[in-house]
């Protein structure tokens, strides 16, 4: 029984191949246990495709979806929503229904009175300030806590009474009687209960004490058959924590906890608590704007799920703390929408093209193509008439020998289109450009005139009485250092060019683009309609990626 030979290896593949081997499984179970209190970001894409990546490519293997939601003051179902939504759209499927720690409550609540009764729990009452004060630090060692040799009967009460409200929040805890001397801080009788009059999302208002996460993750992971428990390095020293619970309780299954070290992308924040500031800042405007670095916000930019797999498994997996070149992911967002975007025009920056020696009442439709190396992407008709519109960056008066786009008196080729000549042009009182008057020669359709003619640029173009006003949002990095969690004050980072909004025209065959498909827009970027903004009525691009790398 080994993985596929398409898999990637990495150390986690290796255990789990050789556990196979060794008949120590016989078949392997994951989890992707997310705590519903924020949106996945591309940190949480690089977990979802190691442990459904893994459940897909061994046989008879799964992946469960579970959230971890036992603080019910930081969350809610919607995030609940936003987190299934985002990994079905990264391409996995979980196994069964999805699952909640809470729905073990019950279950957690009977292994809480199995340490009190084996004397390895104790209820405390030391204020937060002391608890911290009898923890210790790093350099010295703690000192119990004066409530740790209750008696158990007073312990297994003082529970009881704790679960039926009788206590206000703070006032008292059930520990872990494990070790105050313990080089490992998280070994310090560790809180695994504490009270919190809140509403849950899914239990309502049964419960008044919560479990903590290290004691529910593990049982959590126990109950569901996990074999093999993924986490990042920063739950290294939670560990001996996760195992001392298991070999305390009456639990048959033991799962291994394995960590690996966590995606550090340059110029992006991965913290909930920082991302949520920056919401609440008004510095972005929600979870899943595109400057956001959240599944949701990649979505909506218009990034494929495709490319977030692919850089996943490029970066591998490994114990290494290492930060990654966003280049790295915006070039597997390129090489993507370059094979996959259909091509299409937009101008962002318009001015009129009118071309003199066209008739005024004709107009035509020219067979462009959908992408130029895919011949099963076919074609599109194009509207042309007299008038058009052209991006203003692409005409000069005059142009030094590099600039290879139109020039007064000089010739170039419209796209899939004519050649023409720029005779003379229009500005209006402060001495913008406002027009461009041209003509063409008709013997010069398509790309490879029979007259031999060439010419030495190509712009792109929209019809000026055939096409739909649109507004372009033009997205770029949101910070201008490369490790923005570093910094004192992280609004000095921000880039203030993060967000460009124009607004212009896009060729009539875009008036019902769909949110989140990508384009190439010529000579422009990637695009994709945004999938909360535009309609039919408004449409609004959002660029996904520019052509190359600029920033």
């Amino acid at each position: 029984m080994t993985q596929v030979e398409t898999a990637p290896s990495n150390f986690i593949r290796n255990i789990i191949e050789d556990d196979l081997q060794t008949g120590k499984h016989q078949s392997i179970q994951t989890r992707f246990p997310p705590e519903p209190n924020g949106y996945l970001h591309i940190g949480h894409a690089k977990s979802i495709c190691l442990n459904f990546g893994i459940a897909e490519d061994y046989p008879n293997a799964a992946c469960n979806l579970r959230f971890d939601d036992t603080n019910p003051l930081k969350e809610d179902v919607d995030y609940v929503h936003a987190i299934e939504k985002d990994v079905t759209w990264l391409g996995f499927k979980w196994q069964g229904e999805v699952r909640y720690s809470s729905n073990y409550f019950d279950q957690l609540y009977a292994f809480a009175i199995e340490l009190i009764e084996s004397n390895k729990a104790y209820v405390c009452e030391l204020s937060a300030e002391q608890t911290r004060e009898y923890r210790g630090n790093l350099t010295s060692k703690g000192k119990n806590s004066p409530f740790r040799d209750r008696p158990i009967a007073e312990n297994l009460d003082l529970f009881a009474r704790m679960r039926a409200g009788e206590f206000k929040e703070g006032s008292m805890m059930l520990r872990a009687k494990i070790d105050m001397a313990s080089p490992n801080m998280k070994m310090r009788d560790p809180v695994i209960y504490r009270i919190r009059f809140a509403h849950h999302h899914q239990t309502a208002d049964k419960w008044c004490i919560y479990p903590m996460y290290d004691f529910t993750h593990c049982i959590s992971d126990a109950i569901e058959g996990v074999t093999h428990s993924l986490c990042t390095l920063e739950f290294e020293d939670h560990r001996p924590l996760y195992e001392w619970v298991l070999a305390n309780i009456s639990i048959a299954a033991k799962p291994r906890q394995i960590e690996f070290s966590r995606l550090n992308l340059q110029y992006t924040l991965t913290s909930k608590r920082k991302l949520s500031a920056l919401i609440d800042e008004n510095i972005v405007t929600s979870w899943d704007d595109p400057r956001m670095p959240t599944i949701s916000g990649m979505r909506r930019r218009g990034y494929p799920a495709a490319s977030l797999r692919e850089f996943s498994k490029r970066i591998g997996v490994t114990k290494q703390e290492n930060t990654v070149e966003l280049a790295s992911l915006e070039a597997c967002v390129r090489e993507n929408l370059e094979a996959n975007g259909p091509r299409v025009m937009a101008v962002l920056d318009p001015i009129k093209l009118i071309i003199t020696n066209y008739d005024e009442d004709k107009s035509e439709l020219l067979i462009a193509p959908n992408h130029p190396k895919d011949e099963r992407m076919g074609t599109r008709s194009v509207p042309f008439s007299r008038e058009l519109y052209i991006d203003r960056a692409d005409f000069k008066v005059e142009g030094n020998k590099k600039y290879k786009r139109l020039k007064l008196n000089k010739e170039i080729r419209l796209r899939n289109a004519y050649v023409v000549r720029a005779d003379d042009y229009k500005t209006d009182e402060t001495g913008n450009i406002t027009e461009v008057h041209c003509s063409y020669d008709a013997d010069t359709l398509g790309k490879n005139p029979e007259d031999g003619r060439k010419v030495k640029g190509v712009i792109h173009w929209v019809d000026a009485n055939n096409n739909h006003p649109a507004e372009f949002r033009l997205y770029d990095r949101l910070f201008l250092v490369d490790n923005p969690a570093a910094e004192e004050d992280i609004h000095t980072a921000l880039n203030p060019d993060s967000l460009v909004v124009k607004k212009g025209f896009v060729e009539v065959n875009l008036a019902d683009a769909e949110p989140e498909k990508a384009y190439q827009f010529e000579r422009e970027g990637y695009f994709c309609a945004d999938n909360k903004d535009s309609s039919a009525e408004h449409l609004v691009f959002n660029r996904t990626a520019a052509l190359r790398a600029t920033f």
